[in-house]
């Protein structure tokens, strides 16, 4: 109920695009016609530009009338009713193939074999929207697993080989996400039996999520040193930032909000610092150098991965983050291009590293806009440090 009340024109459009989908063969008439066409095209024009525009952020070049239905859809949703209107222009193009390849009645030579094989390609085709939206939906999203890295670190003493980080972010708890799945989340993170574990953001998505029960549950997280965190951009939208980090505090989860902790391992020290969530189009880290600490290695937990550049010019080592889902919904085995996080950053998903530095981006486990992930299941990663 919460999803409905928060994205109504979402919901409103994608509803509308399975019903006109599911149905489609009572209007496929509608296709004979120039207009009809023209309307399919529209439609599916439509959804595109919501889109690309939800992507690339070029909202500001458009006027608010023409935003709001577009804005609104967000970026999974737009995706998926783009899936749904495409497979209707490909359904249309097959009937007016199969209509002109149509025998005459008194053709006895033109073999039924052809109109066969478009109608199964046709099948097919009017199919995968549906069933790639089903599977994402009941399967891929809830398929929660361990993704193993070995980060080679810069100056990382030798003692330190081999230390266990187990990160979890992105839990958006709510709507998609169940306390049942964050209880079977921490079960899992406890099976690591990792010497830090750590929070780099986005607890939940939005006001009215239940903060507290998330907050609950990451608090059983059992690592040697405890749980630290950072704070992400749903933090914000949800109001919770101040209640999160006190809150946090009380269960013995400390966030770092442009702070930075001293932990101590195997007789060796290293520093990690967390920042707020970055806001894409402000400069990043802003003051962020006097979280440095001379002599030691320093890690940086921030929710959004574009710092690292500035990041590693500021000497941080290594920069865990996350926010970007991997993409969430992604064909990107076909195409690197098809994935929507690449509009908006060029650290997507994985390790990334420039000039001895690194930074690790975790698909996280929950999803926003759509509750489907497609291509970038959910991951715990399980983060082992080696010397560079």
């Amino acid at each position: 109920m919460i999803f409905f009340k928060n994205h109504l024109a979402s919901t409103a459009l994608v509803v509308f695009a399975l019903a006109v989908h599911c149905g489609w063969w009572r209007y496929s008439k509608l296709t004979s016609t120039r207009w009809g066409r023209r309307l399919l095209a529209a439609l599916t024009s439509l959804v595109a530009i919501a889109f690309i525009l939800e992507a690339k952020r070029i909202n500001s070049l458009l006027p608010a009338w023409i935003l709001l239905p577009l804005h609104s859809t967000g970026l999974g949703w737009s995706l998926v009713s783009l899936a749904i209107f495409a497979s209707q222009v490909v359904d249309a193009l097959f009937t007016r193939i199969m209509r002109r390849t149509a025998p005459p009645a008194d053709d006895t030579l033109r073999s039924p074999g052809r109109r066969k094989i478009l109608l199964a390609a046709r099948g097919a085709i009017y199919a995968t929207p549906a069933v790639a939206l089903g599977y994402g939906t009941f399967i891929e999203r809830n398929d929660f697993r361990f993704s193993d890295i070995t980060i080679p670190v810069k100056g990382l003493p030798k003692e330190l080989e081999g230390l266990r980080i187990v990160q979890i972010t992105d839990i958006h708890m709510g709507a998609f996400l169940s306390e049942r799945d964050v209880i079977r989340i921490v079960g899992m993170a406890n099976e690591t039996r990792a010497d830090l574990a750590i929070m780099t953001g986005d607890l939940v998505t939005r006001v009215g999520d239940p903060v507290d029960v998330c907050l609950r549950h990451l608090a059983r997280v059992k690592a040697d040193a405890g749980m630290i965190g950072c704070l992400g951009n749903h933090e914000i939208y949800a109001e919770a930032e101040d209640y999160v980090q006190e809150e946090g505090a009380k269960l013995g989860i400390q966030f770092l909000r442009s702070e930075k902790r001293m932990m101590e391992f195997r007789g060796q020290k290293l520093s990690f610092a967390g920042v707020d969530y970055q806001r894409r189009g402000d400069p990043y880290l802003i003051g962020n150098e006097r979280l440095i600490e001379p002599g030691v290695t320093n890690i940086l937990l921030s929710h959004n991965p574009d710092v690292f550049p500035v990041a590693a010019a500021q000497g941080y080592a290594l920069t865990l983050s996350g926010h970007t889902h991997g993409g969430q919904i992604t064909v990107e085995y076909l195409e690197q291009f098809v994935n929507p996080a690449r509009f908006v950053t060029r650290y997507v998903s994985g390790l990334y590293e420039e000039g001895g530095k690194r930074v690790y981006v975790s698909r996280g486990l929950g999803t926003v806009g759509v509750p489907t992930r497609i291509g970038a299941p959910p991951e715990l990663s399980v983060i082992r440090l080696a010397s560079a």
